[in-house]
């Protein structure tokens, strides 16, 4: 092995020993598809070099600043844990970003549909899932703040990549029963990261799982006044 690639290797292990593993990510397939997946190839090239780094990263296409962020790599292991994904299971995500956090999604999950509002990060991500090879994710250009956005099924699991004010009611409704959506609640400086479950008394459990702070997402920046 060459000290680059040497160099690529010891940073992929540091951020799971130092940055995946203490934040209490210890499922044992989720950290070795840290190690299978590349995540320096989800990176835009101008930011390569933080792709193991504890920090957001800038979503840059053709040089210029989409607005969008990668989430810290903890941040996205610790979403991904907490829905724990049986593999014959379907995901939807909202916000496909550079498509990291579905490639980790697909390696757990029978189907992910990841829904991207931003034209030329959607055909990023998709360039970033076929390269590696990920089959069984489909990113859609759609507005996932829009009712009709994630069709007329339901989902065994939801993942939103960005905060959202309030929990969107319309996308709890898109769970089965049993369902789990993964989220991050609030507004800057306090956010939470939440584990919601669907009953069939139509109420959702809510276990709050750690503090955190990310980007919000487009069309859901603003509470409604509808309640769960």
């Amino acid at each position: 092995m060459n000290p680059s690639l040497m160099d690529i290797e010891r940073a992929r292990f540091n951020m799971v020993e130092q940055q995946i593993r203490p934040w209490r990510v210890l499922d044992a397939s989720l950290l070795e598809s840290h190690f299978q997946l590349r995540r320096e190839d989800f990176v835009p090239p101008a930011m390569r070099k933080l792709a193991f780094c504890d920090v957001e990263i800038p979503l840059l296409i053709d040089g210029r600043d989409s607005g969008e962020r990668m989430l810290a790599p903890k941040v996205d292991a610790r979403l991904v844990q907490s829905l724990d994904l049986a593999r014959e299971e379907h995901v939807l995500e909202v916000g496909t970003g550079s498509g990291w956090l579905a490639a980790l999604l697909a390696t757990r999950a029978a189907r992910v549909l990841s829904l991207e509002r931003h034209p030329a990060l959607a055909a990023f991500a998709r360039g970033n899932l076929q390269r590696a090879g990920l089959q069984h994710v489909e990113v859609v250009t759609a507005d996932a703040s829009l009712a009709s956005a994630a069709g007329t099924g339901e989902w065994d699991a939801i993942v939103l990549s960005g905060s959202v004010e309030q929990i969107p009611a319309a996308l709890v409704h898109k769970l089965k029963v049993g369902g789990r959506m993964a989220l991050i609640v609030g507004r800057r400086p306090v956010m939470t990261a939440q584990l919601l479950t669907r009953t069939a008394s139509g109420a959702p459990v809510i276990e709050n799982l750690f503090e955190t702070l990310a980007p919000a997402l487009h069309g859901f920046a603003r509470p409604s006044h509808f309640q769960l």
